[in-house]
């Protein structure tokens, strides 16, 4: 039997957990400037999410995704991205908007159930936060379509998990970005767990990025907890869209080192040794060593940053919890162009009671 065609995946990683350097570095790795803006997003990523949590146990915002030990990824595709270009984000990419304009504050306002926090109109045209699992990936393949008909040199990046790629939508979208060459960069975060549901439960496929063949498309792995193989293989892939090289899939490997969201218990379906296991992994203290063993960071800065951000963030919860409620009535507002009669009654009878 003849060989029609062969395929491969390619894996790469530029820090060891313990910060280690492991085989040539790319430019960026030299890049002072870029290695602080990462970390100083990990770590601001990190304190918001710790704060959302507490929020969330006081009844102060909804459910909330955290993005514990998977800030690399977010820290990554953000800073990659150029300002014209479109974020179609998941929802457990918090330093991926923070880096494209965001602020607490939206966070919150969309957290605590007001869809305003999705309108900042300093954001230009990204989409808002995706909670319906990979329902955001053929909008992605839509907006792409849109940006290479209209010849703009942008791109659109589309961040989902490993359990989306179990769904009819990415595969539409991965189909249509390589039949169409969009630009178009698709970045899955494979933390190993789709809610409950293990990486092995999920998929036979031996990687996730080998679904990229299928749709005729290059598809690699990467570690998503090394901050400088993501900002490095995402920038690239931005990049070769950009030039018409058409679109990537990117696996990153991760781990979710929190519960799926505050309304989930991962206690009952995934054993302590496993999480301790996994914590030597974390991207922040695998930069934190890289940058104190390249003198470019000190116990000083480190306090500073800390104190810093902190201080931010306490200033836009602040912001957040005093900010007058949405009213009623505005769920109405953006749902149709021309309201129908029976949603204008309802919406007349709600502002009676304003």
């Amino acid at each position: 039997m003849n060989k029609t065609a062969s395929f491969k995946v390619d894996y790469y990683q530029y820090l060891q957990p313990n910060g280690e350097p492991e085989g040539e570095l790319p430019p960026l790795a030299d890049d002072t400037k870029t290695i602080h803006a990462l970390y100083r997003n990990m770590l601001f990523t990190r304190l918001y999410d710790e704060r959302a949590v507490n929020l969330q146990r006081t009844g102060q915002i909804g459910t909330f995704a955290s993005s514990l030990g998977q800030e690399a990824i977010g820290a990554g595709v953000g800073h990659a991205m150029q300002p014209n270009d479109i974020i179609t984000p998941s929802f457990r990419e918090s330093g991926a908007l923070f880096f494209r304009g965001f602020r607490v504050y939206d966070l919150l306002l969309y957290w605590g159930g007001d869809e305003r926090g999705m309108s900042n109109p300093e954001v230009g045209d990204d989409f808002p936060i995706c909670v319906p699992i990979s329902t955001h990936a053929t909008h992605a393949a839509g907006a792409a379509f849109a940006v290479k008909y209209r010849k703009e040199p942008r791109v659109v990046v589309c961040i989902l998990g490993d359990g989306g790629t179990s769904k009819g939508d990415f595969y539409e979208a991965i189909n249509l970005a390589g039949v169409w060459n969009l630009p178009l960069v698709f970045v899955i975060n494979n933390n190993q767990w789709a809610i409950s549901v293990p990486r092995a439960m999920q998929s036979k496929t031996e990687t996730l990025a080998q679904k990229a063949i299928a749709a005729g498309i290059p598809g690699i792995q990467i570690d998503g907890n090394d901050p400088i193989a993501v900002r490095h293989h995402v920038a690239e892939a931005i990049e070769n869209a950009r030039s018409g090289g058409g679109p990537t899939l990117i696996e990153a490997i991760s781990y979710r080192l929190c519960h799926h969201t505050t309304a989930d218990d991962a206690t009952r379906y995934r054993s302590d040794e496993e999480l301790e296991a996994q914590r030597k992994f974390d991207p922040i203290p695998r930069l934190k060593v890289f940058m104190n063993q390249r003198g470019i960071w000190s116990d000083d800065q480190e306090k500073q940053l800390l104190a810093q951000c902190k201080d931010d963030i306490e200033k836009e919860v602040r912001l957040y919890l005093d900010s007058e409620p949405q009213a009623p009535s505005s769920m109405f507002d953006s749902l149709y162009a021309e309201l129908p009669d029976e949603l204008t009654n309802q919406r007349q009878s709600l502002l009676g009671k304003e």
